[in-house]
């Protein structure tokens, strides 16, 4: 794995996308506030720990892991109350870094750049405590959306191959609850944020840990 990561260097500490991620930060913490039943969260694949200091500011207890060197750096420089790890995400990354199981894992807008995106759910899985929550986000696809890009002519745009890094996979509603079902994710609700119903920009997913 270390020898495919290419370094995302962060040059900031504000919300990746600007406003757009600022709002979707705002969703999550608002999300995971209702949970009465959670008090240590782990934020997998933080960057430069905008979310994860958030969180901790309502006296959660916050680690955040990301293999940016740069996140990771931009992440303790200003955001205090949190442990800052860097590491790939991985079904190992509990016992590499010597955690305890957390109430909460959150993973935002991640997944979607991962070559293997079973590696981020089976780090969820032996990070989190029995039946505890997960909570994702991820750009939504779905069929009216795609056909509204192929009619508007920005289908290269959205999908665009022309630069290096960026999403590799392109998830819907089925396909996502496939995978997360698959590695025993269980009670899956899902909620969207950006543009008109059917051409969301993202999709929140949350559920437990099963058995």
């Amino acid at each position: 794995m270390a020898e495919s990561y290419a370094e995302f260097e962060w040059l900031t500490d504000s919300a990746a996308n600007g406003v757009s991620g600022e709002k979707l930060a705002d969703k999550l913490v608002i999300l995971i506030r209702s949970f009465k039943d959670v008090s240590s969260i782990c934020d997998l694949g933080c960057g430069n720990g905008y979310l994860a200091s958030r969180l901790a500011s309502y006296g959660y207890d916050v680690v955040g892991i990301d293999a940016s060197a740069s996140g990771i750096e931009q992440a303790k420089s200003k955001a205090t109350k949190v442990r800052f790890i860097q590491s790939f995400i991985d079904k190992d990354v509990r016992d590499r870094n010597g955690l305890k199981p957390f109430d909460l894992v959150v993973s935002s807008d991640v997944v979607e750049h991962l070559y293997r995106p079973s590696d981020l759910f089976e780090a969820a899985g032996v990070l989190l405590n029995q039946s505890g929550r997960l909570v994702i986000t991820t750009p939504y696809h779905g069929y009216l959306k795609n056909l509204a890009l192929a009619l508007s002519g920005k289908m290269d745009r959205h999908f665009s191959a022309l630069h290096n890094g960026g999403h590799i996979k392109f998830f819907s509603v089925a396909s996502l609850s496939e995978l997360m079902a698959s590695h025993a994710f269980v009670d899956l609700n899902f909620n969207y944020y950006g543009r008109a119903p059917w051409l969301w920009k993202n999709m929140i997913c949350h559920a437990r840990k099963g058995k």
